[in-house]
């Protein structure tokens, strides 16, 4: 059945785009005398891939998914995002030195300079430590922080992961409870706060699946990758005892989005002084 909706939704796609193609070309004839065939064709895709498609997307996953506890973050177009996989208690400051005694790098803001530097060292194969990320969302907001290993010379390869701060009175009694994953505010910087993060391994470059956009091409492993930050974070002192939890409520182990995930989400205190 999963798999006649996939179908069904990529027929979809690929029947709007023919027809959006064949009403610029035959009917509204605006190549070839007034824009060549060639811009209008680059124009359609990102009028489709980057307005119409993800707007489409949200509004259907809006009608779907309402009052689900989520357990993995959002994409700006509303799509399934990276797994939520683990949550390290502390303030931003400590947060902070954690990742940097771990040699990971803080991620730049996204902005035009940021993006336009990403491209160069994307397209070059050139070394940017501090790269961007793109923008998720949990708790109804973007990142608030985000860290970086490279994996070779360029941001093409790279350990990274993002993390949403939350009060720790909003945590309750343990992460299973949806008030956990349903507020929306955000914690003074200085307090002490659930830094609850999506870590994965881009490997790539790729194209989203409903809406074409560019992107990171992702490992399917978000397990191992979880593991792979926490044996980071061990190995260099910064962490007490692991705990594991499932996010949401009564999670089973399936595929979400592109991502195979077992649904844990280990949890740990930082101990590093700020």
């Amino acid at each position: 059945m999963r798999l006649l909706i996939r179908l069904m939704r990529r027929a979809a796609v690929l029947g709007l785009g023919i027809l959006t193609i064949w009403l610029i070309v035959f009917v509204f004839r605006v190549t070839d005398r007034r824009l060549p065939t060639v811009l209008a064709l680059a124009v359609t895709y990102g009028i489709a891939a980057y307005l119409v498609l993800p707007h489409i997307v949200r509004m259907s996953l809006k009608a779907l998914q309402r009052k689900r506890v989520p357990r993995f973050t959002i994409t700006g177009d509303g799509l399934p995002g990276d797994p939520v996989n683990l949550v390290l208690t502390g303030t931003l400051q400590q947060l902070r030195a954690a990742f940097r005694r771990a040699g990971w790098s803080e991620a730049d803001r996204l902005g035009l300079a940021s993006s336009l530097r990403m491209i160069r060292a994307f397209v070059l194969n050139a070394p940017y430590a501090t790269a961007p990320f793109s923008t998720l969302y949990l708790f109804g907001r973007a990142q608030d922080v985000g860290f970086q290993k490279a994996i070779g010379d360029s941001p093409r390869r790279r350990h990274h992961i993002r993390f949403w701060a939350l009060s720790l009175a909003h945590a309750e009694t343990d992460l299973g409870n949806a008030s956990f994953w349903l507020n929306t505010d955000r914690p003074p910087e200085s307090a002490c706060v659930h830094w609850v993060g999506a870590g994965t391994k881009d490997t790539g470059i790729s194209l989203t699946r409903l809406t074409f956009q560019i992107t990171h091409a992702t490992d399917l492993d978000t397990n191992l990758e979880r593991d792979y930050i926490v044996g980071e974070l061990k190995k260099s002192g910064i962490i007490g005892e692991v705990k594991v939890y499932e996010a949401g409520q009564h999670l089973a182990s399936e595929h979400v989005n592109r991502y195979i995930t077992d649904g844990e989400v280990a949890a740990a205190t930082l101990t590093v002084e700020d």
